[in-house]
């Protein structure tokens, strides 16, 4: 392919004026080799395995780092769900056993995080995954680099309304369980609606069956990137959508790039890229930024949620012509303590919990990062999860919740986790839940978009 010099120069632009970085380079691993007759036999082959397979990991990524110019954030795993390997003991000191032998693994060979506890449920729930929910609170609280995640439905199984109130539940109590750092436990558990099984953003990332033995996916980012194209544009709608498709192509090259020579130098698989813009808390580096240049007067205003959609359309079709390889989540992220621009948003109120959940059904995975009060009703979390996965299973896509209960907040006060984490305002949650409608408990069932053959 031959490239105009004004595009090179754009490419360079991207990567040293605009700051477009890759947000993280993940490493999927399957472990189901490493079931043995016991939790403590198999905790010894996982982190065995993973520190031969992993072992070079990050000095291979911080390699290319250095040489190619391109700032990459993070460096994680993605391990095979652990619900999986647990089949033989399915207990919860067995599912504890196993979750800090990840994180002692991840910490030996240096990554940033390491996801994979997690159980897949869209139709039933197993006594592994049963163990699994119950451990959640002890593993995230104990740990400082495993994620987890669930998933509880799904297009063609639809809803597991059990799942979701066990969940919820699970979600305040790991935030109790981590109260001293503002209830950061929960902000490492999502809860998915069609969870893709090559996703390698956290906290949704795992190793799905039929991915291979090992993998190397990439997660793009490019806020900045995006809204420097964006104010470029002096056009119609039409020339807007074009710069922002080329611009999500050479994001795309980069991560492709990225992603294959790591997955060279290591004699693994490269799997795909994630086109999905991902925002941090640095000024510039906001969706709000490229929503308001793209002319939305307030992010959260009327016409917010068309801006959304056309965004994210364009950055999937421009990122799908610069690799054939793309998956995961490849969507827009809004997680609103991790994007400086929608937490102020949120924080003077232009911004609320029912247009995310809106903006969702168009372009978002999410209600993601979201600090509520910590004496929200877990029947409320239950609803806000089963409306996301009606959201994921009618229109037959990703979605996902990621709320933070923070203990002794309030609507309205700030909560600094620190970090990648960010600072989040606490939102206003509606009193009133579904309380007697998901006790009901059962299965609500996929649409009739599920019947597919």
């Amino acid at each position: 392919m031959r490239f105009e010099s004004e595009e090179i120069l754009e490419t360079f632009k991207m990567l040293y004026v605009e700051r477009l970085e890759i947000r993280a380079v993940t490493m999927g691993i399957n472990l189901l080799d490493c079931i043995s007759g016991s939790a403590g036999e198999t905790s010894a082959r996982i982190k065995e395995k993973i520190n031969e397979v992993a072992g070079n990991l990050v000095s291979t990524v911080a390699a290319i780092s250095n040489e190619t110019g391109v700032t990459i954030t993070n460096t994680r795993i993605a391990s095979t769900p652990v619900s999986l390997l647990l089949g033989r003991f399915p207990t919860v000191d067995s599912a504890v056993e196993i979750g800090l032998a990840l994180d002692d693994a991840a910490r030996d060979v240096g990554v940033d995080f390491i996801g994979g506890f997690t159980a897949l449920m869209e139709r039933g729930i197993s006594r592994s995954d049963a163990a699994l929910m119950d451990s959640i609170p002890a593993v995230l609280s104990r740990t400082s680099r495993v994620n987890s995640s669930v998933n509880v439905a799904s297009t063609r199984a639809g809803i597991n309304v059990d799942a979701i109130n066990i969940v919820a539940r699970k979600i305040k109590e790991t935030a109790e369980a981590t109260s001293k750092q503002n209830g950061i436990g929960a902000a490492k558990l999502g809860v998915f609606c069609n969870a893709p099984p090559d996703n390698p953003f956290m906290a949704g990332a795992f190793h799905g069956i039929g991915q291979g033995e090992v993998t190397i996916n990439v997660a793009i980012s490019g806020p900045s990137a995006i809204r420097a194209a964006v104010e470029n544009s002096k056009g119609d709608i039409d020339e807007l959508s074009d710069r922002i498709k080329r611009a999500a192509f050479k994001m795309t090259r980069v991560g492709q790039l990225i992603g294959k020579e790591t997955a060279r130098r290591l004699g693994v698989k490269f799997g795909i890229v994630d086109v999905s813009i991902a925002p941090t808390t640095a000024k510039g580096n906001s969706v709000v930024d490229v929503i308001e240049a793209m002319g939305v007067q307030r992010c959260g205003a009327p016409g917010t949620t068309a801006a959304m959609a056309m965004l994210a359309d364009c950055i999937k079709k421009g990122g799908m012509m610069a690799c054939t390889r793309i998956g995961g989540l490849s969507g827009v992220f809004i997680p609103v303590s991790e994007d400086s621009g929608m937490n102020e948003r949120v924080g003077e109120g232009s911004m609320n919990l029912e247009k995310l959940e809106a903006i969702t059904s168009v372009s978002s995975v999410g209600l993601d990062m979201i600090c509520i009060p910590g004496d929200t009703d877990e029947s409320v979390i239950a609803g806000l999860i089963a409306d996301e996965s009606a959201i994921g299973v009618v229109n037959d896509k990703t979605t996902a919740v990621r709320v933070i209960p923070v203990p002794g907040k309030k609507a309205g006060q700030k909560v600094n986790f620190g970090g990648l984490f960010g600072e989040g305002t606490v939102v206003d949650v509606r009193k009133w839940g579904p309380s007697k409608f998901l006790a009901r408990g059962g299965q609500i069932s996929g649409t009739v978009r599920s019947a597919k053959n």
